[in-house]
């Protein structure tokens, strides 16, 4: 379709992506596939590992294969775009392709941020009332957060998309990104976007700023039960489990904080850019290394698998 100024309807997107040489595209595209590939096996072998080990069948390791799905569902939906890009810098995506790239990017960055409170809550219970916590994280209990934190991520990713798609794009129809974010969206439409950005807003205030508080408040709780504990090898091990998760807590918010409730004037947008990489790209690769790393049972479950591969 042609472009006729600011008069022709956008029906599709070229996205910049990185601006630089073809020989640094080519190191780039192969360090990219390389990390998507680990992201890939790191979080499928936790799923595997959580499936196939009956010792790993806790709410704990329930929620954390829900994490796993969330890291690998967000990295297909944004990093074989950028492998594209980097290949043919020019090729455009579609505006349906955009506009659903976006929405499941909101809808999986929601539930992890939804499902990081929960596993915070679970670990609440486990340390600070373990007498309880098979009475209170009952199967049924554990399902209904996990299904509560995909639905509302998906209902959250709605409200934007439904904002979004009565706007008017009408040029340019270069989009400085390396896949389809809001704020880069917006910023191509040719109509007053300011509800779409007060929302935005107030989605991340509503979506962070309160769970991360609240997972703060559970850990001051835990640190405290923690403290208490007089068995050193206990102390080791829930320090060791919480320790864990507070990593994935403080990769993921910290740059989520960042990106979105920071006011917009505060960082440049290339910045910000390179932030959202990390995100897309680090944090679920992370994910599964820090798991798999710190948690000893996770450990325990591997060799275990191993030993049986020798022994067949």
């Amino acid at each position: 379709m042609e472009m006729g100024g600011n008069q022709t309807s956008i029906a599709e997107f070229l996205l910049l992506g990185f601006p630089i040489g073809p020989r640094i595209q080519m190191l780039l595209f192969g360090l990219f596939s390389l990390f998507y590939i680990f992201i890939l096996l790191g979080n499928g072998t936790i799923l595997g590992l959580i499936s196939l080990d009956s010792r790993l069948h806790t709410p704990m390791y329930f929620f954390l294969s829900h994490l796993a799905v969330v890291d690998i569902a967000c990295a297909c939906n944004t990093v074989p775009q950028m492998l594209v890009n980097l290949l043919h810098p020019a090729k455009p995506i579609s505006f349906a392709g955009c506009m659903t790239q976006m929405f499941l990017f909101l809808s999986f960055a929601h539930t992890e941020c939804l499902l990081l409170v929960v596993m915070s809550y679970d670990r609440y219970v486990a340390i600070c009332h373990p007498l309880r916590y098979s009475t209170i994280m009952t199967w049924k209990v554990c399902i209904t957060l996990a299904l509560t934190s995909w639905i509302l991520g998906v209902l959250l990713a709605l409200v934007h998309l439904v904002l979004l798609l009565p706007l008017s794009f009408c040029g340019p129809q270069k989009l400085n990104h390396f896949f389809c974010e809001i704020m880069a969206v917006l910023k191509l439409a040719c109509a007053d976007t300011h509800i779409n950005e007060v929302m935005v807003l107030t989605g991340a205030v509503s979506v962070l700023v309160g769970p991360f508080f609240s997972i703060v408040i559970s850990y001051v709780h835990i640190l405290c039960a923690i403290l208490k504990i007089q068995s050193g090898e206990g102390c080791q091990k829930a320090f060791s489990i919480c320790s864990s998760h507070l990593c994935v807590v403080g990769l993921f918010y910290g740059t989520a904080i960042f990106m979105y409730v920071e006011p917009q004037y505060e960082s440049p947008k290339e910045q910000k850019k390179y932030l959202l990489l990390f995100y897309s790209l680090f944090n679920p690769m992370l994910n599964p290394l820090i798991y798999s790393l710190r948690n000893k049972e996770v450990q325990g479950a591997l060799k275990r698998m191993l030993e049986k591969k020798r022994t067949s």
